[in-house]
């Protein structure tokens, strides 16, 4: 039978699931049948290079959760070692009188070549091996994986809402965040698995050390009352055997607890874990060259081995003055690439005359980063933000109801470093700062604690935050701290801005394309609106100013209709966008208090609400004239009642004359943003008010 024909049967074995229940019954009869020496030689063999297997394969697995199935090979292991302890055991005590080699190869070359013969060597690199596992490796490694299972059940509930967070902006759809949830409870699962397996690992040290005096113990009283050997005879036979057979044990041991230590002491990154030492150890040069330093003064005392500091700091030296040199050949090929790839000179001796392809056009939507962030935005370095920037795109368009344009991100030298800027048609309109190899831990008011890190502010809402380390993230969560990406920081600020200036977005092109797509299944709407009865650039207009008071233009039959119907009454836009807000007025309710039957609103108190009035007459939303003291008393009261209603949980509603509605829209806009302005006549037949506050004087 060839290799691979038995590899086929094991597969064929483990499909049909009876793989356990022969793993068992294997380990059984090792417990309770005598095995040979040779069986005991390739068992110990297949035990050394199963624990070989399971450390590399924990050094080389890209994220813990890719090995979830290490604790159940910890406990099956750990069965392994001691079923063949007792085997062992076995053969010693009954075969040991014989020699050295009635254990077995295995043990007999642990017993005479690694200790030399000398059992008093045995026991004390036998302790020393057990005092490493036992008191270093395992008691840590249980601590951490205590730890961080409590870490990891505490942040789950965090967890779960920022993956909510991040559905309903935008930057996730419904299948990547059942994937992030099934991640998250993965996550739990397994550690909170080998915070229960490490037990199996730190018990293993404990019995191999009870193990080693037991059969210390029985061999000798067998050798000396059983087979009449000497004491001197019985103790160095059978303490040689005890001590090869507990090296043979403990070396795979002390293999398997340093892996079950790698793996919850790794962070929860797609990295190898090779690259990420080497490039958080020795990728600084800054840490190398103070290093060198050290070691060179190290060096040239009297009576230090010279040679060996002087060399180490030699190579430490050499080493920082080599990345150092690569990092700023990369800065530089990297400006020298830009400038390239902005300006490109005519052939030498060759005059090209200018066109209209050499003035730039205005990009409507611009993000431009500084150099240092320009991995975000390679795919090639796995850089996220076109993802997340193509999400945040596809759901403002499918809220607001037109397409938004493209983003154009370039790179920017003039910007700093980590610095980003977005732009509206060439305008700056949001610019911050961010740390990419960081997270950016943001307090959403309830955290009870501190982080260490660097502070700021979120650039979309301006919350306080910190720039952590990503080796913080559990622990900030716990605290209640909303973590994000660099990437998402960005994707956020832009998914705000684009909404606030929305109605900026919206032009004669794309008002065109939305007519075109009603015309497709009502051609006489469009065609009795545009031109016949209201110009294109009024419709752009009443668009542009529902978009601007926060209303979506989802619904382009119905606002057609409305303009149809009211169009022979007035060309004014103003008026036009009243009519339409009355006939939107369940889609606004919607939009304001979901399904709930009745609205919280703010009103002015009648004397306010009358000397608005007055002003208002004869001059137009436009020219309404009001006292300073007066309008600057309205704006203070406005802000307060709507944060109020904010903190309070509800929409803050202010709920005015007809009349009033589009000045008093305009006029709180800035003072009040999360504030909706409605008229009597906008409420649905279907809701109710419920008065919060009157606004006075």
């Amino acid at each position: 039978m060839t290799t691979q024909t038995l590899m086929q049967q094991f597969g064929r074995i483990g499909r049909r699931g009876i793989g356990a229940p022969i793993v068992m019954l294997i380990l059984l009869a090792m417990v309770m049948l005598p095995l040979p020496p040779f069986m005991l030689d390739m068992l110990f063999s297949f035990n050394i290079a199963l624990s070989l297997m399971i450390v590399l394969a924990v050094v080389y697995v890209m994220r813990p959760l890719e090995f979830a199935s290490f604790p159940t090979v910890i406990l099956g292991a750990t069965l392994l070692r001691l079923a063949l302890n007792i085997a062992s055991t076995r053969v010693v005590l009954l075969h040991g009188h014989a020699g050295p080699g009635a254990a077995g190869k295995v043990i007999e070359a642990f017993g005479e070549f690694v200790i030399g013969g000398n059992f008093t060597v045995g026991l004390v690199v036998f302790t020393i091996l057990t005092i490493i596992n036992f008191v270093v490796v395992t008691k840590g490694a249980t601590r951490v994986s205590e730890v961080t299972a409590r870490f990891t059940l505490d942040s789950m509930p965090g967890k779960q809402m920022a993956i909510d967070a991040d559905l309903n902006a935008g930057l996730l759809t419904q299948d990547q965040a059942r994937e992030r949830r099934r991640e998250v409870r993965e996550e739990s699962d397994f550690y909170g698995s080998m915070d229960g397996a490490s037990k199996f690992v730190r018990g293993d040290a404990v019995a191999g050390i009870l193990i080693l005096v037991v059969n210390i113990v029985g061999g000798f009283t067998v050798g000396v009352l059983q087979h009449g050997l000497s004491a001197s005879e019985a103790a160095h036979t059978y303490t040689l055997l005890t001590i090869g057979d507990g090296l043979v044990a403990q070396i795979p041991a002390l293999l398997l607890s340093i892996a079950t230590a790698v793996i919850v002491t790794r962070v929860s990154g797609s990295q190898d874990m090779g690259k990420q030492v080497i490039k958080q150890v020795f990728g600084q040069p800054r840490t190398l060259a103070v290093t060198a330093v050290v070691l060179g003064v190290m060096g040239v005392i009297p009576g230090m081995p010279n040679v060996a500091f002087l060399l180490l700091a030699g190579l430490c030296g050499g080493a920082a003055f080599l990345l150092d040199r690569r990092r700023r050949d990369a800065e530089k090929a990297a400006a020298q690439a830009t400038a390239l790839a902005s300006t490109e000179p005519a052939p030498a001796g060759e005059r090209v005359e200018l066109s209209w392809d050499d003035v730039t056009a205005v990009d409507t939507i611009g993000l431009e980063v500084g150099y240092r962030l320009i991995p975000l935005v390679d795919r090639n370095q796995g850089g996220e933000l076109l993802g997340r920037i193509k999400s945040v795109r596809r759901k403002l368009s499918q809220d607001l109801g037109f397409l938004v344009p493209p983003v154009h991100i370039r790179d920017n030298l003039d910007l700093g470093p980590n610095h980003y800027r977005i732009s509206l048609l060439g305008v700056p309109v949001g610019e911050a700062e961010i740390h990419h190899e960081r997270l950016l831990a943001i307090n959403p008011g309830r955290v009870h604690g501190r982080l260490d890190g660097i502070a700021a502010r979120d650039p979309a809402f301006g919350l306080e935050a910190v720039w952590i380390e990503p080796g913080l993230r559990e622990h900030a969560q716990t605290l209640d701290y909303t973590v994000v990406d660099a990437a998402t920081v960005i994707a956020t600020h832009l998914s705000q801005i684009l909404q606030t200036h929305a109605h900026e977005l919206l032009g004669h092109q794309e008002v065109q394309q939305l007519l075109d797509r009603l015309s497709a299944e009502a051609p006489k709407l469009v065609e009795d609106l545009v031109p016949k009865r209201l110009p294109l650039g009024v419709v752009v207009k009443v668009l542009q100013n529902l978009l601007a008071e926060r209303v979506p233009i989802r619904n382009m039959r119905g606002i057609v209709e409305s303009l149809a119907e009211h169009a022979s009454q007035s060309q004014d836009s103003g008026a036009l966008t009243a009519a339409v807000r009355v006939a939107l007025g369940r889609q606004i309710a919607q939009e304001i208090s979901g399904l709930g039957s009745e609205i919280p609103v703010i009103t002015l108190a009648p004397e306010l609400e009358q000397i608005l009035l007055q002003s208002l007459q004869g001059s137009g939303p436009a020219g309404t004239a009001v006292e300073p003291g007066l309008a600057e008393r309205l704006q203070q009261n406005v802000a307060d009642a709507t944060q109020r209603q904010e903190m309070a949980g509800e929409p803050a509603v202010l709920l005015v004359a007809p009349q009033l509605r589009q000045w008093l829209a305009r006029f709180t806009r800035h003072a009040a943003p999360g504030l909706h302005v409605l008229a009597y006549n906008e409420i649905p037949d279907n809701r109710r008010v419920r008065l919060v506050s009157a606004l006075g004087r």
